[in-house]
């Protein structure tokens, strides 16, 4: 018994160095990590240790907004600004990139863009005669118009809310949450 007890664990010990070295394997070539994430080191983050954050045209000159992903700092600089672990070298305004001096070694960083995501729908449905009377920039009618709604909106909850009060049996409807 014991002799197979020891190859069993053995076999079982060489298949979990196997399977660790092929995920060494894998963390090393993910195809979720930026080509130079290796160069980067830890501290960076989804495209480096520093990222492009804004870029914007100012009478001095153009400025830069430059955060720091391990710091979680951002810092507006202007070309060959120095003070920082960086300096902006040069600026492309129409590919939206910069050349960037980071701690001795080039980089190029190309504007981040923001991720957009959808809250979903509304936690209480708005009234759909309220809702479509908004309107951008409204004439004295159109105004009229929205007030409307909105004072038809309150008659109807009151009605509702007095129907309730009178009828024992049924719970009144749960008040809209704003």
């Amino acid at each position: 018994m014991g002799a197979h007890f020891r190859a069993q664990w053995l076999l079982g010990l060489s298949a979990m160095l196997a399977a660790a070295a092929a995920r060494a394997d894998l963390v090393a070539t993910s195809p979720f990590l930026p080509a130079n994430a290796a160069a980067l080191g830890a501290a960076a983050g989804p495209s480096g240790p520093i990222e492009l954050r804004g870029m914007m045209s100012m009478p001095e000159g153009p400025a830069f907004c430059i955060y720091d992903v391990a710091k979680k700092k951002a810092v507006w600089v202007g070309l060959n600004e120095s003070g920082h672990d960086f300096v902006v070298k040069s600026a492309d305004p129409a590919s939206d990139t910069v050349a960037v001096d980071y701690q001795g070694r080039p980089m190029k960083l190309a504007l981040r863009t923001a991720k957009v995501g959808s809250a979903g729908p509304p936690a209480m449905p708005v009234a759909s005669a309220v809702a479509s009377s908004v309107v951008v920039n409204p004439s004295p009618a159109d105004e009229q118009k929205r007030l409307d709604a909105v004072a038809q909106e309150v008659r109807r909850r009151r009605m509702e809310r007095e129907k309730a009060m009178q009828d024992p049996g049924t719970a009144p409807p749960p008040a809209p949450n704003r």
